[in-house]
This record gives structure tokens, C-alpha cells and sequence, in this order.
């Protein structure tokens, strides 16, 4: 009687296996079809009318064989040089207004070894103004200075600069009253 238990569960279990088999079976092929349509070759295929291509074949069909091909002449590359910056001439006939940035003497004092600094350069900076119909360049020339004491004797030089505001646009020469006057004209009038 075990045994006869024994074979009707076997046979139960192989049933199962084989079901679960063809489920496995089906759903890799639903994968290979899903990756087929996604990778695959599309299985739209244009059948060609060799009729309708002669259209644009007309000028192989009226050739002449007899006609002599032209020599292929190399041309030599022309280069132009830049031109100039606009930039570069734009400020030149506008009247320059000069504003000095510099330390007081109070403040001429390294940092380091508390010794007078003295003036190793300057730095420029051009903004173009615009006040209402009147256009002039504003300079902003910097000092720059260095303690000769600690130039001597150590390795390092403090440099320091005298503060200035930053420039509204970073590399432009628009000051805050041609932005304004600009921003004036484009919006409010």
C-alpha cells in the first residue's frame, strides 16, 4: 500500500515538474520575443519599384561614354587672419575718468614683520559709463604693494592689494550705470 503512495506521488511531482517545465519554457520565449522586438531587425521591409528609381538615374541613362573626365585641380586653402577685437579700438576716443585705489598710510603695514610696504605695481580695470546721453570710461587703477624687509629675508613676499569693489559683469567693461541705462531703455522705454 506505501509503495503504491509512493508511486502516485512520483507521478504527481513529475506532473507538476512538467508544467512548471513548460512554464519556464514559455516565459523564455516570451523574453526572446520581447528583446527581439526591442533589438531585433524590424520586420518592415520596403519592397523597391526598380520602375520608379530610374527616375533619378536619367543622368547615368543620357551619358556620354565618350566624354573625357575633367582633371580634378587642387585648390590651395585660404586662410584669413583674425580680425582685430572691436574691443580693442572701442574706448579709444571717449574721455577717461581715473579713479585711484590705494591704502592709507596707516594701513602700508606687512602683515608678518609690521614694516612699511611700499608700491611693487598697479592693476587696471576699464567699465564704460553711460549717464543719460553722456558716455565716458572709468579707470580703476589699483596699487599693489610689497614689504622690502621680508623680500630680503624670507622666501615668501606678501603681496597685498587694495581693495576694490568687483566689477558688475566678471570681464566686461559695463559699469552699473550702462547696465542701468541699457536695462532702462530695452524695458521702461
Amino acid at each position: 500500500m506505501e509503495n503504491t503512495t509512493f508511486e502516485h506521488e512520483n507521478a504527481k511531482l513529475k506532473m507538476c515538474v512538467a508544467e512548471l517545465e513548460a512554464l519556464v519554457n514559455y516565459y523564455e520565449g516570451q523574453l526572446r520575443l520581447a528583446r527581439h522586438r526591442q533589438y531585433g531587425v524590424s520586420s518592415e521591409k520596403i519592397e523597391y519599384d526598380f520602375s520608379q528609381l530610374s527616375i533619378f538615374n536619367e543622368v547615368e541613362l543620357t551619358a556620354d561614354d565618350n566624354v573625357l573626365e575633367p582633371k580634378l585641380v587642387t585648390i590651395k586653402n585660404n586662410y584669413r587672419k583674425r580680425k582685430r577685437l572691436v574691443n580693442d579700438n572701442l574706448l579709444d576716443n571717449i574721455q577717461v575718468e581715473i579713479v585711484k585705489h590705494s591704502l592709507e598710510p596707516n594701513e602700508q603695514i606687512c602683515l608678518k614683520c609690521d614694516e612699511n610696504l611700499h608700491a611693487i605695481g598697479t592693476e587696471k580695470r576699464c567699465e564704460l559709463v553711460i549717464i543719460s546721453a553722456q558716455v565716458k570710461t572709468r579707470e580703476h587703477v589699483r596699487s599693489i604693494y610689497g614689504c622690502r624687509n621680508c623680500e630680503q629675508e624670507e622666501f615668501s613676499r606678501p603681496i597685498i592689494r587694495t581693495p576694490i569693489d568687483n566689477p558688475v559683469i566678471k570681464r566686461s567693461f559695463a559699469s552699473p550705470e550702462a547696465i542701468a541705462y541699457i536695462m532702462t531703455q530695452k524695458f521702461v522705454m
